[in-house]
């Protein structure tokens, strides 16, 4: 049982540290998201881009990598996404659901 336990905390600890690095996160969308979302996701240039700030770390993971192989169709997130590294989608989706969202309130 005491084995059980231990690991299962190294699976969970391993889990939380291959998430993304919200600093480096900031820098990547300030070169690569901010003209049209906003520097903090919060901001979009067009009624039909989404507000980013304080959406889920794991959608954003998806919808990025999905953007990168094609499941998701969008000329322009597929040109974007592309050039992104995995270290790149993680940083980014912990810079953007660390953002306080001006759409709900947060949790």
């Amino acid at each position: 049982m005491r084995l059980l336990v231990v690991l299962l905390g190294l699976a969970l600890a391993g889990g939380v540290h291959a998430r993304g690095n919200a600093e480096s996160g900031k820098a990547k969308a300030a070169q690569v998201c901010a003209a049209c979302h906003g520097p903090d996701g919060n901001k979009p240039s067009a009624p039909d881009q989404p507000v980013l700030a304080g959406q889920y770390y794991d959608y954003l993971v998806r919808a990025l990598s999905d953007y990168k192989s094609g499941h998701r169709t969008n000329g322009i997130m597929k040109g974007f996404a592309a050039q992104l590294s995995k270290q790149d989608i993680e940083d980014l989706a912990a810079w953007f659901a660390s953002q306080k969202s001006s759409l709900h309130n947060q949790r």
